[in-house]
């Protein structure tokens, strides 16, 4: 805004103007100043470390990377052995220890209690496994593998390893062991922040 002073007819008309000039030049850099102050402030609201792109964001890309290895994988087992995800899970940790406590078979699957009982309970029906009491706990039962179960086992084994040959071939050998270091790295910082979130109280 134009300031004007008290008519002074002793005063230049040139005073007068430059007065007059000055105040409203001094007007339009503050109106500069915080026009750019708004600009900026828009512009780091959408700066990269303030948005997230869900097709570029690291969590959601490897979920997707895991379900599609998961189908990939699953033709192996489910279209040839009409086994479902959860039952190929225990299946194949059984083939790694024969007789395991139903606890300890959710730990190594990553399955919820509800999962393994369903699952088993199939198994079970299939005579791919059997279950009995733990001697030790009576509330805990034992799950074995049946000679049909081991039998099955084997058979799906080479086509799972061939399967994941498939998906591999397209890394390098070095390629292929940065990546087994680095999933090592991040299964241990998510363990990390699963465990001790960051805020927690002690």
């Amino acid at each position: 805004m134009i300031r004007y002073g008290r008519f002074d007819p002793d005063q230049p008309d040139r005073d007068r103007i430059e007065v007059a000039t000055g105040d409203r030049t001094r007007a339009g850099d503050a109106m500069t100043k915080a026009a750019d102050e708004t600009r900026d402030r828009s512009n780091n609201e959408g700066a990269p470390g303030h948005e997230l792109r869900l097709q570029r964001y690291f969590p959601y890309r490897l979920a997707r990377l895991a379900e599609q290895v998961s189908l990939a994988v699953a033709e192996v087992y489910a279209d040839r052995f009409a086994l479902s995800r959860q039952e190929w899970r225990i299946l194949a940790a059984l083939g790694e220890q024969p007789r395991l406590p139903t606890k300890e078979i959710g730990r190594l699957t990553t399955l919820d209690k509800m999962n393994v009982s369903r699952a088993m309970q199939s198994l079970e029906a299939r005579g791919i496994v059997s279950r009995s009491r733990d001697p030790e706990d009576g509330r805990e039962r034992i799950v074995t593998l049946t000679a049909g179960g081991r039998a099955l086992y084997r058979k799906i084994v080479p086509d799972a390893l061939a399967r994941e040959a498939e998906l591999l071939d397209v890394l390098s050998a070095a390629e292929i062991d940065t990546l087994d270091r680095v999933m090592d790295k991040l299964f241990a910082a998510a363990e990390r922040l699963v465990d001790d979130p960051p805020g927690r109280k002690a």
